[in-house]
């Protein structure tokens, strides 16, 4: 791969792996100046880039394996620290995306279809069931039974492009003060709790929620609640799914520990 990009780039450029799960990612350097590459990034990218979501796209190349390669500027900076999290900025970038139109029509001209509650609850059931999870764990069991009774609440919400792997790691700090949200691969149309769901889960006291989603742009009431914590809980069975095809049995045990809290926590304070 390395060769390839080599031979795109043109003489004179250090082209070395970027690191990630995928290894489709690299960093090329030439007279102080740095790009990253990475392979068959989504057409997605452009309208990212134009709206100031990600570092600007320089150029992008079809390569004759059919392979596509784009290049964006390289900018100084680091990711989020948890904490940072909380920031205003945070807020708005998120609030930004679930808000813009381009990147909801370009999604839409990609092909990709609205992500319904009612079908993510068939699709996970279904999955679930084949590795007999549902079955064997009353904490799964339990948690499918909060999804069907908080059903009918997802239901008609307005749905927008969910970034979908919202964590500390995919927010990066420039060292002049702006701030990115990368990595796209999961983006989806959906309900925008999806993302700022998750975000409150892992970042966010549960007693600054209130002040938080205000920051973002959302009055706080019961139906928000409900549909945040039906989508951490389906994020939660998928995870538990993912870790039991690998077999992974100490990540699968953490999940089942936070499905537990999460039916605890809707147990006490949604359905109460």
């Amino acid at each position: 791969m390395i060769e390839w990009l080599g031979q795109v780039l043109g003489i004179g450029w250090k082209i070395t792996p970027a690191g990630g799960l995928t290894g489709d990612a690299f960093v090329a350097e030439k007279d102080n100046r740095r790009l990253f590459l990475k392979r068959n990034s989504s057409p997605f990218l452009a309208v990212l880039s134009a709206e100031g979501i990600v570092p600007k796209l320089i150029w992008t190349k079809r390569m004759e394996n059919g392979d596509v390669i784009t290049a964006q500027e390289w900018l100084e900076g680091r990711s989020l620290k948890a904490h940072e999290m909380q920031h205003q900025r945070v807020a708005d970038i998120l609030h930004k995306i679930h808000h813009s139109s381009e990147l909801l029509h370009m999604l839409l001209r990609m092909g990709r279809k609205p992500a319904t509650s009612d079908d993510s609850l068939k699709n996970i059931k279904e999955m679930l069931n084949s590795r007999g999870l549902i079955a064997n764990y009353v904490e799964v069991q339990t948690a499918i039974d909060h999804l069907e009774q908080l059903l009918p609440n997802t239901r008609n919400q307005n749905l927008v492009v969910c970034h979908c792997d919202i964590n500390h790691n995919n927010l990066i700090l420039t060292e002049d003060g702006n701030i990115f949200l990368v990595d796209w691969d999961n983006a989806m149309i959906a309900d925008p709790v999806t993302d700022f769901g998750m975000l409150l889960k892992w970042y966010i006291p549960i007693e600054n929620w209130n002040d938080w989603l205000i920051k973002y742009g959302v009055t706080p009431n019961s139906n928000l609640f409900e549909r945040m914590y039906w989508y951490l809980l389906h994020d939660a069975l998928q995870f538990l799914n993912w870790h039991s095809k690998r077999e992974e049995p100490v990540k699968v045990m953490e999940r089942l520990n936070d499905l537990k809290e999460l039916n605890e926590q809707i147990r006490t304070s949604i359905l109460k």
